[in-house]
C-alpha cells in the first residue's frame, strides 16, 4: 500500500467517520474510496441497463430474477 500525504477537510472527515463507523483517518479514507468506486459501478450498470446494453431477461424472454 502506498503512503500518500494529502490535506483533508476535518469537518468532512469527522462526518465520514460517523457515517462509516470508522475511528482512524486511514480507515475512513479507504471506506470513502470503496463507496465511491461501488457507486460509480452501480451507476455504470444502471446506465447499461437503461441503454439496453445489459439485458435482465433470460433467453426465453422472462425476467431472470423471477
Amino acid at each position: 500500500m502506498a503512503r500518500t500525504v494529502i490535506d483533508i477537510d476535518d469537518d468532512l472527515l469527522a462526518e465520514a467517520q460517523l457515517l462509516f463507523g470508522t475511528t482512524t483517518k486511514v480507515a475512513t479514507v479507504n471506506a470513502a474510496l470503496l463507496e465511491a468506486v461501488k457507486l460509480a459501478r452501480r451507476i455504470e450498470l444502471a446506465d447499461a441497463i437503461a441503454s439496453g446494453e445489459f439485458d435482465l431477461l433470460d433467453e426465453s424472454g422472462k425476467s431472470a430474477t423471477a
